[in-house]
């Protein structure tokens, strides 16, 4: 796992800066993450809950713009090419303000993870 990929599979329209982390642990670590989209900056507290190399990575957001944030990637092998899913569980929160923007929130994420999924796929065939 190389946690400076982050950036280079996040589309150029979100800006990420890692704040803080150490590549020699990783499960229970925390890594502070700065976030800037449409000119708004979140910071993002994420811990790494579990680590099952090569297949399974779990983070939980312990301070996020959502009230609750869950990313499991679960990576399969399939004959001579290997899957990979992300399964967000997420909460919105802010109330009705929340419920109201919570069908653009899940588009932003869907569009994300599938730039996500095409420039993983680019940067492990060109390794």
């Amino acid at each position: 796992m190389n946690i400076n990929n982050i950036t280079k599979i996040t589309p150029s329209n979100i800006k990420v800066e890692l704040l803080d982390y150490n590549t020699k642990k990783y499960e229970c670590k925390i890594i502070n993450i700065r976030t800037t989209k449409y000119f708004i900056s979140t910071h993002w507290k994420i811990r790494i809950d579990a680590m099952e190399r090569p297949n399974i990575l779990v983070d939980v957001a312990v301070q996020s713009p959502f009230k609750s944030w869950k990313h499991q990637h679960i990576f399969t092998q399939k004959g001579s090419v290997c899957e990979l899913k992300d399964v967000i569980e997420y909460e919105v929160g802010y109330g009705i303000l929340g419920k109201i923007v919570a069908p653009f929130i899940k588009h932003e994420i869907t569009s994300m993870f599938d730039y996500r999924h095409k420039e993983t796929k680019n940067i492990l065939e060109h390794q």
